[in-house]
């Protein structure tokens, strides 16, 4: 690999001299960009010419980095690389360094230290002996940003020189790749890109911008190029969502951001206006910033200009983001919006007047944009100059300051809301009162508006009274109307033509002072000088109205040379006249136009318009005017003699040269490309094209066969395209005819065969073929002759056993082609054709039976001759021949040589050259009768029985009728499911039987069924079902067959759970079980069938208790079952007992719970007792549910044992013993032991029994906040407003009513947010509470 120059030195190559001598075909490359040169006609097997797998990639790179291109190619022989650069040399090995990667197999060109110079655009080069591919890219170098420094002053405070910086440096404009021209009937590009970009919201709006109406046509493209772009965009962005397009913000800022996630986090991102970029840093003040917030990427164009309109493009590296178009229109405000005071439930409406008509503005409140609907309503008039915004039902969170922006103005107005201090609810003032009271306001304003300045010129006094009059006639309109830019149609204010005379402006004192007072605003009154005089329409008076106006102004139109132009318009007065003038001078119909005037509206027509013809013109009438612009377009335009000349084909033959010459005539400058089956032809050795002002030729050298085909011219200018078409026609020898060759006939005596014709006849007819033959083992070759174009021979000169071999060769007026050899076709061999197709019956009589059969398959390489027919009579054994007369042609036959009610069968047999072939299977017995009527229907058809896949039926014989219907020797049952058209035999020969039983039917299903009675005769009429039939068996509702089923089942901890539930029902029901009314658990295993249902629990446990519910339903109805499942374990014991005796004669027993308790709700206790005296264990007490139990008649001297036993479903737990309790006999003294009265003290410290609560309140709104409170002697209460005590406070109303403290606040503001206090004490001590109160706007 080598750095070379662009254009390379050929005569350094050592096929130098051959490649000279051939001709450079042009081919296209699979990647987009990549030239391919071929240097020979025809490549060799197993060689192809260099091309790219990858070709380099445009880099931006910024000043003192490095820049890479890297580059993948293939080839064979491989090609070697070589690289070069438009402007200077590359041979400095300390700037450019090339190498070859074997591991990723690319080629790299690496820029060491990249400087404002080296931005170019640079060329990679594949190249082998075959040709040679080229692709280009660019390098754009873009300025290092530098940090200020804090000492970039001086000791002595003066800034500090940069030297550096003063030297001159060459700005390099780097471009992006270009959008592709919009090409006439097409979608201009621009358009898709911007809806790639856009949400699906804004789709209709952006496509009305380029006056698309229905854009569904679009979707499937738009659909396939986003897929494309979004993989596109996965290769350098993980993530991109949230686009907003370009607006101006109320800040003034032109803002669009995005939400993207990089890959590389290093990834160039450019910013491109109309395909240049644009610099940017991230400092607010300069003109075009860029703020990175996490992922958010928000770009932003400080103060906008007109000369910031333009077409936006955001790319990652190479790789398109984001696309947006900012438009500024020429519009100002004629009325700005004003402040707004109203009272609140009532409606605010904001209002302003523009110069321009706009579809559109961009209403917003702060930094809220605010959309039409719900609490906005965003109303434009019908001449798109009035916009209003309504705020419906004001309250108190509306008020603020509302912004307006057309364009790149904006103005702005306050909303003031006051609270609606009565009580009862007013009416609301209608909207159309509150608009004619603004308009009454408006026409009060205008009479106080100063009358403007008298100037010294008549003119000027002229201009003012027709601006005062056209503002008068657009308050009758109730509009204010423009003309020409947006439409013409002639309402508007001066001329007409919605363009301003110098005429029309004021001085400077009189300009519509009533509406610049009433906004202020330091912005508008700087720009007031670069402001358009105001349009408004309320500011005419009284005493201008009669005055001439325009119903409808001129409008600019487009016409082409030589076509007929016409120019009018209509005054509201028939009797006023005016004038017509061309560029200022007045003219007459001795100009060469017609004049017409028909009532109030006047014409001009020019009949054939020339280059000369584009002016402006004007009609005046009583001091108004009206201008339009007429631009005349001069097309290419071809003389239709040498059109009908130039789409003559033109026919050459190989080697000749072929031309083209068209003569045409349009405006300059014209570009001419010559097209040659849409393939566009560029110059080179083999295509001249030379072309003036007004002729353009096309020669191509040495033509080709391969060249045949269309030629095509295309000439446009900047008014129009036109095409014109021809055809090359290359005429040559034919191609060889094509194989393979099919053998019609090899017989002993002749041999015929039959080819293809050529695939391609040389551009003329084939006429004639000529025939050789070769005997195969001999080497001469005889020429039989030619024959005529039939591509087919038969060779009648051939002796039987011997092999040929032939050559064809197709021949025409320009020469004779190759030959196509035939394969060894041999001659006179036996053989015998196969045998036909059994012979079938087409009807029977008593004396004749008609049969018919199909050819055989082989026919044995030679014609079929006819055939033979043979008969066979049931019950012999002898085969006789029924064509006596000589063999049968045809492949049907009538044997009348038969008995009436004899049976036979027939066979064939087919002779070809060599003789008779083997017969065909015989036929079915045929017995020779007249034919019967087929018979009639069944009768009683029933369904005896059915099951999930079959159905039973009978039926009874169909009736005889003589004459009309036979006897029935058959019958065929059929089936059609319901959901299909078509009918199914379910017997494939006929049954004797009249029942019949129809399996392998789907369960559930719905049949249609039918029985059809059949005999020689022919089939019956089908008797089938009114209704269709269910493969099921008789319904039955559904119902349990055990009824002695259990309710209950008790199953030990961990052993497996089985319920086997029985049922009947038909057809199959639905089974459905619940556990206490939700769905079973996933180890919960059902198995249905269509006689029960079983509920498996492999390994029970506790939690799987509860009620189960199986519920069986079908069509007839459903059935249900609840049983209850218990898992538990052995019960432990209870713990430790005591012993008390309170009472004498009985003893309590307490002990403590069994731990199963909580876990089994039906545990419970038993007791047992021994005594001394009896020695035998007794249960005292059963089915305990507590823990307590006292035993009575204890007798003393006795000793007593107790057991406490815990007790559940599955048993008993192991008993806890107490102690031994024993009783002695011992008299006491009785004596009553008084209880001592103790007094009671009631006095307790404060406390809170409920505290204080966060609270958030609606601004405006009452706030109640509560506590309770306790302590003896009562506490004393104080409430806190960070930290202020707000007891004295008459603001608050507080109450304490038995012990419930309150504090009520009337009226929420924001001053009332904080937190609250409440602070309790006594002489016991004090508590305190507190919460924060929040108010919502």
């Amino acid at each position: 690999m080598s750095l070379r120059c662009p254009a390379m030195d050929w005569c350094t190559l050592p096929l130098a001299r051959k490649l000279l001598e051939i001709v450079a075909v042009k081919k296209r490359s699979r990647v987009p960009g990549v030239m391919i040169t071929q240097f020979v006609e025809r490549l060799p097997a197993g060689k192809s010419t260099p091309d790219f797998a990858r070709k380099p990639m445009t880099t931006t790179v910024q000043e003192g980095k490095k820049a890479f291109f890297k580059a993948m190619v293939s080839g064979e022989p491989p090609p070697t690389v070589s690289w070069g650069r438009n402007k200077g040399e590359m041979d400095d090995p300390e700037k450019y360094s090339t190498r070859y990667d074997e591991r990723t197999q690319e080629h790299v060109l690496e820029i060491l230290n990249v400087k404002h110079d080296q931005a170019d655009s640079y060329k990679c080069f594949a190249t082998n002996e075959y040709g040679q591919a080229v692709c280009a890219v660019t390098l754009n170098v873009i300025e290092a940003f530098k940090k200020k420094t804090q000492n970039a002053n001086g000791p002595n405070g003066q800034a500090a020189q940069d030297f550096r910086s003063m030297l001159k440096k060459t700005n390099v404009v780097t471009r992006k790749k270009q959008l592709p021209q919009q090409k006439e009937g097409e979608i201009d590009p621009k358009l898709l890109e911007l809806l790639l970009s856009a949400p699906k919201k804004d789709y209709e709006r952006i496509c009305s911008e380029f006056g698309i109406t229905d854009f569904r046509w679009l979707l499937k493209k738009l659909k396939q190029m986003k897929k494309e772009r979004e993989d596109e965009q996965s290769k350098v962005v993980e993530n991109l969502e949230n686009v907003k397009q370009i607006e101006v913000k109320p800040t003034g800022r032109a803002e669009f951001s995005f939400d993207m996630k990089l890959r590389d986090p290093n990834s160039a991102i450019n910013l491109y206006k109309d395909g240049t970029m644009i610099p940017y840093d991230d400092d607010k003040n300069s003109k075009h910033s860029l703020q990175k917030t996490g992922i958010n990427y928000l770009f932003s164009v400080k103060d906008p200009q007109r000369e910031d309109a333009g077409f936006y493009q955001v790319d990652v590296e190479e790789t398109n983001v984001l696309a947006t178009d900012f438009k500024v229109p020429d519009v100002e405000f004629v009325a700005k919006i004003k402040d707004t005071k109203v009272t609140q439930n009532e409606d605010a409406i904001f209002q302003c007047v523009l110069s321009t008509p706009l579809n559109k503005i961009a209403w917003s409140k702060e930094d809220a944009l605010l959309e039409h609907g719900g609490k906005y309503e965003i109303t434009i008039s019908e001449d798109k100059l009035t916009h209003t915004l309504r705020v419906k039902d004001c309250q108190m969170a509306d008020k603020g300051a509302y912004y307006v922006i057309a364009g790149i103005t904006s103005s702005s107005a306050s909303l003031a809301v006051q609270a609606d201090s009565s009580v009862s609810m007013g009416t609301k003032a209608s909207d159309k009162s509150k608009l004619v009271s603004e308009e009454q306001k408006f026409l009060k304003k205008s009479t106080d508006m100063d009358t403007p300045k008298q100037t010294e010129t008549e003119n000027e006094n002229d201009a003012a009274d027709r601006s005062d009059k056209v503002a008068q006639e657009n308050i009758e309109d109730g509009k204010e109307g423009t003309d020409g830019e947006d439409g013409g149609d002639g309402k508007g204010i001066g001329d007409g033509t919605g363009k301003r005379n110098d005429e029309d402006k004021c001085d400077e004192d009189g300009k519509y002072k009533n509406l610049d007072e009433e906004d202020k605003s330091t912005t508008d009154d700087a720009s007031d000088k670069k402001k358009k005089p105001s349009r408004a329409a309320l500011l005419v008076p009284d005493s201008d109205l009669d005055r001439v106006q325009f119903v409808r102004g001129l409008s600019d139109i487009n016409a082409k040379v030589g076509e007929r132009a016409e120019l009018s318009c209509k005054l509201n007065s028939e009797t006023s006249e005016g004038r017509w003038y061309k560029n200022g001078k007045l003219l007459t119909q001795e100009d060469g136009v017609k004049i017409i005037k028909d009532g109030a509206c006047h014409t001009l027509i020019i009949e054939c318009c020339e280059k000369d013809d584009t002016a402006v013109y004007c009609f005046e009438a009583e001091g108004r005017k009206s201008e339009a612009t007429l631009n005349v377009q001069d097309p290419p335009r071809l003389h239709p003699d040498a059109l009908g000349e130039f789409t003559n084909p033109v026919i050459v033959r190989v080697g000749e040269n072929a031309k083209w010459k068209l003569p045409f005539s349009g405006g300059a400058p014209m570009n001419i490309q010559w097209y040659k089956n849409d393939d566009e032809l560029l110059p080179a050795v083999n295509v001249k094209i030379d072309t003036s002002d007004t002729e353009s030729q096309l020669r191509l050298i040495k033509c080709q066969r391969k060249d045949t085909g269309e030629v095509k011219i295309k000439i446009k200018n900047e008014f129009g395209i036109i095409e014109a078409v021809s055809r090359l026609i290359v005429l040559d020898k034919p191609t060889p005819p094509q194989g393979p060759v099919e053998i019609i006939e090899s017989a002993v005596t002749s041999v015929e065969f039959k080819w293809k014709p050529p695939k391609d006849n040389g551009g003329c007819p084939v006429t004639k073929y000529i025939i050789e033959r070769q005997q195969v083992g001999r080497n001469k070759w005889s020429n039989l002759g030619e024959i005529p174009g039939s591509p087919s021979y038969k060779d009648t000169d051939v002796d039987p056993g011997r092999r040929y071999c032939y050559r064809i060769r197709a021949k025409n007026a320009e020469g004779i082609s190759d030959y196509l050899q035939t394969g060894d076709i041999p001659a006179g061999v036996l053989r015998y054709p196969g045998p036909p197709a059994t012979p079938k019956v087409v009807s029977a009589f008593k004396d004749c039976i008609n049969l018919s059969w199909c050819p055989p398959c082989n026919t044995g390489g030679t014609k079929i001759l006819g055939y033979n027919l043979e008969k066979n009579k049931t019950g012999t054994n002898y085969w006789s021949l029924v064509n006596q007369k000589g063999q049968i042609t045809d492949t049907k036959y009538a044997v009348k040589d038969v008995f009436e009610g004899a049976a036979y069968q027939f066979r064939v047999s087919a002779i070809n050259l060599s003789g008779a072939g083997e017969p065909s299977f015989p036929s079915e017995a045929i017995i020779a009768r007249d034919p019967k009527k087929p018979p009639g229907k069944v009768t009683d058809l029933k369904l005896t029985s059915s099951s999930y896949t079959t159905f039973s039926l009978a039926w009874t014989t169909p009736k005889e009728v003589k004459g009309v219907e036979d006897e029935a020797q058959g019958y065929y049952v059929e089936i059609r499911p319901i959901e299909s058209l078509e009918w199914t035999r379910c017997n494939a020969t006929p049954i004797s039987l009249t029942s019949y039983t129809v399996l392998g039917l789907k369960a559930m299903a719905a049949y249609w069924v039918r029985v059809i009675a059949t005999n020689y005769g022919g089939d019956g009429e089908p008797q089938g079902f009114d209704n269709y039939i269910i493969a099921m068996p008789p319904p039955v509702r559904p119902r349990f067959k055990d009824r002695n089923m259990k309710t209950l089942m008790v199953v030990k901890s961990g052993n497996t759970v089985r319920l086997n539930i029985n049922f009947e029902a038909s057809p199959m029901p639905d089974i459905s079980w619940i556990k206490d009314g939700i769905p079973l658990l996933k180890h919960v295993t059902i198995t249905n069938t269509d006689r029960g249902s079983q509920l498996l629990i492999p390994t029970s446990e506790r939690s799987d208790s509860g009620i189960y519910t199986i519920t069986v339903k079908n069509i007839v109805g459903k059935e249900s079952f609840s049983f209850e499942i218990r898992v538990t374990d052995d019960p432990k014991p209870p713990g430790p007992i005591e012993l008390e005796q309170n009472i004498p004669g009985t003893v309590t027993l307490c002990w403590t719970p069994s731990p199963d308790e909580k876990r089994d709700d039906r545990l419970h206790y038993m007791v047992s007792k021994r005594d001394s005296f009896k020695r035998t264990w007794r249960t005292v007490a059963d089915n305990l549910f507590n823990n307590k139990f006292t035993v009575v008649n204890v007798m003393p001297g006795r000793e007593y044992y107790f057991r406490v036993f815990a007790k559940n479903d599955i048993g008993l737990s192991p008993p806890s013993e107490p102690p031994v309790f024993s009783l002695k006999k011992e008299k006491e003294k009785f004596k009553v032991d008084m209880p001592q009265i103790k007094a009671l003290d009631f006095k307790s410290p404060p406390s809170f029994i409920i505290p204080l609560k966060r609270r958030t309140a609606p601004d405006g709104y009452e706030c109640y906040m509560s506590c309770a409170v306790k302590g003896d002697p009562a506490p004393y209460v104080t409430w806190y407003h960070n930290n202020i005590s707000l007891n004295t406070n008459t603001n608050y109303h507080i109450t304490n009513v038995c012990g419930v403290c309150s504090l009520l606040i009337l009226r929420v503001g924001p001053k009332d947010s904080g937190e609250y206090k409440v602070v309790i004490e006594n002489k016991l001590g004090n508590a305190e509470s507190s919460m924060t109160l929040n108010v919502r706007e």
